[in-house]
């Protein structure tokens, strides 16, 4: 009898995280949830506690999949300095000390990585620099990554969503004319639902992706297209 497969998704308490959890779960992985923030049948982890993260990787025997789907939006406040490191540590070398921590019970597995990045990792954000600097870091530290890893049969792509309906949107949704020029620009017509990620994942997770790796998927209605 196989055993299931086994997920780790870090910002399982985040709009797009329940929906990833949710998902591997239905689709038969045995899912483990982590963040920062307390919800039902997620486990405490701050993916900026670098001896949490390391403990806690050390305890993995074996990992099919790990999404790093954690991450903070500080708007304005970001131009402070300060703001701008901890949107970073946690957005950017979050993901890195969690990727690092898994790396052994991933290449026991043959498993792989989707880190969730952002259209902003392809656009400026004036109203959110760090964030925007934190998801191209993502993009490019996936890239390197899938490269480095290849050797331990770890495969490593991200997913840059787009407008998706999440506590992070609800400003940008409350504000009628940018939420009527974020629809005139998207080709689709809609606001991405969390759970327009989860195919994307599922799909980079598995052994039909088995030949993928360092690729970005953008899940975002073709807004990057116009």
């Amino acid at each position: 009898m196989t055993a299931e497969p086994t997920a780790l998704i870090a910002g399982a308490a985040g709009g797009i995280g329940r929906a990833l959890t949710a998902g591997f779960a239905r689709a038969g992985y045995d899912v483990i949830a982590v963040d920062r923030a307390k919800a039902e049948g997620v486990v405490l982890l701050n993916i900026a506690d670098g001896a949490a993260v390391a403990a806690f990787g050390a305890k993995l025997d074996h990992l099919d999949v790990l999404i790093n789907a954690a991450g903070v939006l500080r708007r304005s406040d970001e131009y402070d300095p300060d703001v701008f490191a901890d949107v970073l540590d946690i957005n950017l070398t979050g993901v890195m000390r969690l990727a690092v921590a898994c790396r052994p019970a991933l290449a026991k597995a043959k498993g792989a990585i989707v880190n969730i990045a952002s259209m902003y990792a392809f656009f400026g954000a004036a109203h959110a620099p760090a964030y925007a600097a934190s998801k191209g870091g993502v993009v490019q530290l996936t890239r390197s990554l899938a490269v480095a890893w290849a050797k331990d049969n770890i495969r490593v792509n991200a997913i840059a969503p787009g407008w998706i309906v999440t506590p992070l949107t609800e400003h940008a949704r409350a504000d009628a004319a940018r939420n009527a020029a974020i629809l005139a620009r998207t080709p689709m017509a809609r606001w991405g639902e969390p759970d327009d990620v989860v195919g994307p994942a599922l799909f980079l997770a598995s052994d039909a992706a088995r030949f993928v790796t360092g690729v970005v998927l953008p899940v975002d209605g073709g807004y990057a297209a116009m």
